[in-house]
């Protein structure tokens, strides 16, 4: 089935470099969603800048939800741009990635009932992805630049049309990754969100995989379609706060839990 109608979320962090190469190829994408929504944890007014700024080559709304910086909470800020969501779809990357042109056209196919999907991405090498930023080029090309995964960078619709319910994840199937997932806004609101008890970095996206499964969603991966390319940068892992998270999720796991006591709820008008 095609969706007519999808918020974009875009999460980001003060690299307003980053986002602005993803904020033009948004623009040119073969399908526009019907709104944006920025994802801010915190950013300084850089950001809010180049949002302000490019604000005005966009024929769709752009919604700029910020707060204060006060350590990795991006789950707090999802939750709040899943409250305000206007669409019935909703397609969730990172402020550090940019799309092939049909990459919404290419979520909105794959749309269907139940299903949330994880899309696959290109890993650009740090050179390459300085030299992209620098010429604003959301054009890359594949070989030669130390790229990886670079088997994902191409698009064969017949191919993901065929691999969409038989192509199965080397990670358990509840993996996922923000910088590239779709799901139906009623089964976001089913689960209440992200689990905010999450703090800093690691496994808050599958946490709301799995809860989502548990709840009767099926996940389904997209192949050779709804392309991202990551921009490198340096990983900001931190083992204490991964090892703490790695254990909430084990116990969404263990007693199939759903619904989150401290989700998107709290931040409903009505």
């Amino acid at each position: 089935m095609i969706v007519k109608n999808c918020s974009l979320i875009i999460a980001t962090y003060n690299w307003p470099e980053a986002l602005h190469l993803c904020l033009l190829s948004v623009g040119e994408q073969s399908i526009l969603p019907k709104e944006i929504i920025i994802a801010d944890d915190g950013s300084t007014s850089d950001t809010k800048e180049l949002i302000d700024t490019i604000k005005s080559s966009f024929s769709i709304p752009i919604k700029h939800l910020w707060q204060e910086d006060a350590g990795f909470r991006k789950t707090i800020m999802l939750n709040k741009c899943f409250a305000v969501c206007t669409h019935e779809y909703i397609i969730q990357i990172d402020g550090d990635v940019f799309l092939h042109k049909d990459f919404i056209k290419d979520h909105l196919k794959a749309a269907r009932p139940n299903y949330l999907l994880q899309g696959s991405r290109v890993m650009l090498s740090d050179e390459y992805s300085k030299k992209l930023i620098n010429d604003l080029n959301v054009h890359p090309k594949l070989f030669g630049g130390g790229n990886k995964r670079i088997e994902n960078g191409f698009r064969i619709p017949v191919l993901s049309n065929y691999l969409l319910n038989r192509y199965k994840n080397s990670y358990p199937v509840y993996y996922a990754r923000g910088a590239n997932m779709s799901f139906w806004k009623k089964d976001i609101y089913a689960v209440n969100g992200y689990n905010e008890a999450y703090e800093g970095w690691g496994h808050e996206d599958s946490d709301l995989t799995l809860r989502m499964m548990n709840n009767g969603i099926k996940k389904s991966v997209i192949k050779f379609a709804a392309i991202v390319y990551h921009l490198h940068h340096p990983e900001k892992k931190n083992v204490d706060q991964e090892g703490r998270n790695k254990e909430i999720m084990e116990k969404t796991l263990k007693d199939n839990i759903t619904w989150t006591e401290s989700g998107l709820d709290q931040y409903l008008t009505n």
